[in-house]
């Protein structure tokens, strides 16, 4: 069969769209993702201690609460900077609830061990059980 090559009409409407620059576009949303993504994850710099073992597949939990403490011994919750006091009363809170949320307990390399055991204490006193102290692996 073969092709006829008439010149076009000038007012007729093109029946084919291109989606050539939608692919494109796309293509960099999901490259912009991708880096963004982890970027988002962890705000409030932390040096954390280093596991020579290799890393264990988590449960998948639905719900979960950030602890962290930076090098100068200052409380975050989540990424809002908290006292000690507040930091108590706010897991006090957290354990009325059903169904109370894993303690992600974030400590500094360089911290005294004493900063990490007060914050577990308070975890531990309001009998909430889920709590996981993160690491990095080597």
């Amino acid at each position: 069969m073969a092709r006829s090559f008439h010149k076009r009409e000038r007012m007729t409407a093109l029946s084919e769209i291109n989606v050539t620059p939608m692919i494109d576009m796309a293509f960099a949303l999901l490259i912009i993702f991708m880096i963004t993504t982890p970027l988002l994850e962890q705000s409030i710099q932390v040096d954390l201690p280093i596991e020579s073992a290799t890393r264990t597949p988590a449960a998948p939990e639905s719900k979960f609460q950030t602890i962290s403490i930076d090098k100068d011994g200052i409380y975050y919750w989540s990424q809002e900077q908290v006292t000690l006091e507040e930091l108590e009363n706010r897991i006090k809170l957290m354990a009325q609830q059903n169904g109370p949320p894993v303690v992600h307990l974030r400590g500094d390399f360089s911290l005294q061990y004493q900063k990490i055991i007060e914050v577990m204490d308070l975890v531990k006193q309001s009998n909430l059980t889920k709590i996981s102290l993160d690491t990095r692996v080597k």
